[in-house]
């Protein structure tokens, strides 16, 4: 979900609820939205920090900020799921 850094929903946010809503409609399986704030920052920082070239860094930089989203929320319900175990 693509927020704004003080937590509004911009209009790509909006744009997102509405594809989120036709999605659910759409299929069985449960739809959960995330923020992405400054993931692409971060994606950035970790290739600069792996020395990678600016042109590749330019290539790959969608691709590492979606690693970086997916693993923020897999993290996330990792926490979730041991701290209902407990």
């Amino acid at each position: 979900m693509p927020r704004s850094l003080n937590g509004t929903l911009g209009p790509q946010a909006e744009m997102v609820e509405e594809f989120v809503a036709k999605l659910k409609g759409a299929i069985e399986v449960p739809v959960e939205t995330w923020d992405e704030r400054l993931t692409t920052v971060a994606a950035e920082r970790a290739m600069l920090e792996g020395n990678v070239r600016r042109a590749k860094r330019r290539q790959r930089i969608d691709a590492v900020a979606a690693a970086l989203l997916l693993q923020t929320y897999l993290d996330y319900r990792r926490r979730e799921q041991a701290a209902g175990s407990m």
